[in-house]
């Protein structure tokens, strides 16, 4: 058994924790796992040092009659610790399995009605693909506590066929699960279904003008990594991963070179939840917002790397070990990179005065997994640098979801292909960054550029400033990000000083590109509040993990976040976590398809006073 409470999960404990469960009378024919995960302790517990109790977390779904319940195992005692019945309807549905992608396939294809809309198209289920998509919560009442998937087709010409190139407009059917039957048939008329393909594996041409570019460490890495214990330059941090927020890092601390000890930075730090809201509102297609987190538990698709391929250099893989729907131990190798880079010039400058040119490079530590969700793949990459700069960066690459596009066009959509459309989207992100600046009592100060009329003290109009507001409560402190200010949002510990007596902080940085652009009264704006604002700051709290809450899979509403800090907890110099909703807002281009090259985007966290001066003056220049 694992020394370390937040140590990787290992197949063994998984098996332990299905074992008790069954033993306990909580497993049967019928029931699959929906979600096994680590339980972390209780910060508390685990900044004292108390001893490891290894447990999990686990959300059981009963196939046969739609019933769920949640559990939480210790694996070290072989215990069930907690146990207790989930009310759909009020607490949401457990997230969509890979098993039911099948069963909503077989379950339109035996609907009447399903085929009968096809056939109107010249289409048969034989070549149709049912797209098991999540439902939402629009309050239909032949929909509460059941469980509900809708359903676009796409067809598939051959099985190398890609189907995302030939989507069947127009129609969607809503699926219940349990009663494996189709609740509804939507047909808002046939839409050419488009012909050309979209398959890129089987482009006719390869260029050859392309020379090899060599990365090589010949003394090795500059890290090492002993029991998911990461250490780099002055950093330290440890790794961790779960199938719902996928890489999670903890403990993260930086050695000052001057004052010659470990400083902490951020106590953990993941990417909590990410939703993909759709803009078509036509009756076919106002339902599309996915929670790719919550509802799907993207990370179980983490893809095993390649050297070469997905990281160059020298590379350290780790694999990590996930639970299948029977609750059994499933290995994904390689499935975390951590590698080096040269990231160009660190600082730089020839003095005129005294002659002296000195040149430095920067260098990053990258840790990171890809994975894909559906059509979509999603790099996450998370980056140390040598000066104390922290970054991270979500790669969005994969296929578009299409439409069909009608002569007449479609305000809601872009034309990338002949008859193929592609709805505009967003895609947000919620950091989960659970702050730890030189201690756990911090406070957050928003700093905004100010101009400075002409008077009597600014005679020439020239002058500018800086203003700082202290955020002391939760609903004071949900902001937006404005980049025509130059907002960032300054985390600062009030009971520790530099040596020009400020408090030391790191700030930030956010990218200010639109948050949730749904209007605030619909579905989505509720189910989904977190995405509504850039920043919120809440006081740690053990049980407050997911900002759109635990059970996002249909939820009513108005769960996480919103809920959270509706009691206006005071945040300033306390414990606190930032939650910061970052993301794209997609328009697509043609040059999106058929596989769409790398969209960035994400957030840096920045030293601002932390270090009394330049941290990097003593990296050595380049040998020449």
């Amino acid at each position: 058994m694992t020394s370390h409470p937040l140590a990787l999960l290992s197949a063994d404990e998984i098996s332990t924790a299905r074992a008790v469960l069954e033993a306990a009378g909580h497993l049967g024919p019928d029931v699959r796992f929906a979600y096994l995960g680590p339980e972390e302790p209780a910060k508390a517990e685990l900044l004292a040092g108390e001893p490891v109790d290894r447990r999990v977390r686990v959300v059981l779904l009963d196939t046969k009659d739609g019933s769920s319940s949640q559990a939480v195992v210790s694996v070290t005692r072989g215990v069930v610790e907690h146990a207790e019945r989930l009310d759909p309807a009020v607490s949401g549905q457990p997230p969509i399995m890979v098993s039911e992608f099948a069963v909503v396939q077989e379950i339109v294809d035996a609907d009447e009605a399903w085929a009968k809309a096809l056939a109107r198209r010249g289409l048969t289920t034989d070549t149709v693909r049912a797209l098991p998509l999540s439902a939402g919560n629009y309050g239909f009442p032949d929909e509460t506590g059941r469980r509900i998937i809708r359903s676009f087709g796409f067809h598939q010409e051959h099985d190398g066929d890609h189907p995302w190139a030939h989507p069947v407009d127009g129609l969607v059917a809503y699926v219940d699960l349990t009663g494996r039957s189709v609740l509804t048939v939507i047909d808002e008329g046939v839409v050419p279904v488009p012909q050309e393909h979209g398959n890129y594996h089987e482009h006719p041409r390869r260029r050859t003008t392309l020379r090899p570019i060599e990365i090589t460490q010949p003394d090795g890495p500059g890290f090492t990594v002993e029991d998911g214990v990461v250490r780099w330059e002055n950093w330290t941090l440890r790794i961790g991963f779960n199938v719902r927020e996928g890489l999670t890092l903890h403990q993260i601390s930086f050695r000052d070179p001057d004052q010659d000890r470990d400083r902490s930075v951020i106590h953990r730090a993941s990417i909590a939840e990410m939703v993909v809201p759709y803009a078509d509102p036509s009756p076919d297609r106002f339902w599309q917002n996915y929670f790719d987190a919550g509802e799907y538990l993207f990370a179980a698709f983490a893809n095993p790397l390649h050297h070469g391929c997905d990281c160059l250099g020298e590379i350290h893989y780790t694999d990590v070990v996930v639970a299948d729907e029977q609750g059994e131990p499933h290995t994904i190798e390689n499935a975390i990179c951590l590698h080096e880079e040269d990231f160009g010039v660190l600082w730089k400058h020839s003095d005129l005065y005294t002659g002296v040119s000195e040149t430095r490079r920067q260098r990053r530590l990258v840790v990171s997994y890809f994975t894909t969700a559906g059509n979509y793949d999603y790099g996450f990459y998370w980056y140390f640098y040598l000066d104390g700069t922290i970054a991270c960066e979500v790669k969005a690459t994969g296929v578009l979801s299409t439409s069909g596009y009608r002569e007449a066009g479609r305000p809601y959509a872009a034309e990338v292909a002949p008859g193929l459309g592609a709805p505009y989207h967003q895609h947000l992100f919620s950091a989960r960054l659970d702050m730890a600046v030189d201690g756990q009592r911090n406070a957050v100060d928003e700093l905004d550029a100010v101009r400075v009329p002409p008077g009597d003290g600014n005679p020439y109009g020239n002058a500018f400033t800086r203003k700082a507001t202290r955020l002391s409560s939760e609903l004071q402190a949900r902001r937006d990000a404005d980049r025509s200010v130059a907002r960032v949002w300054r985390v600062v510990n009030p009971e520790v000083t530099n040596r020009l007596g400020q408090p030391v902080g790191y700030a930030l940085v956010p990218e200010g590109l639109p948050a949730l652009l749904a209007d605030p009264s619909s579905s989505i704006a509720s189910r989904a509040g977190f995405a509504a604002h850039h920043l919120w700051v809440t006081r740690h709290a053990d049980d407050e993990r997911f900002p759109a809450g635990d059970l996002p899979n249909q939820h009513p509403g108005g769960a996480g976040l919103p809920a959270w800090t509706a009691g206006d907890r005071g945040i300033d110099g306390e414990d606190i976590v930032l939650w910061h909703t970052f993301g794209l807002t997609h328009f697509p281009r043609p040059e999106d398809w058929p596989v769409m090259p790398v969209e960035y985007t994400g957030f840096t966290l920045r030293p601002v006073g932390f270090f009394d001066r330049n941290p990097t003056l003593d990296v050595p220049g380049s040998a020449h």
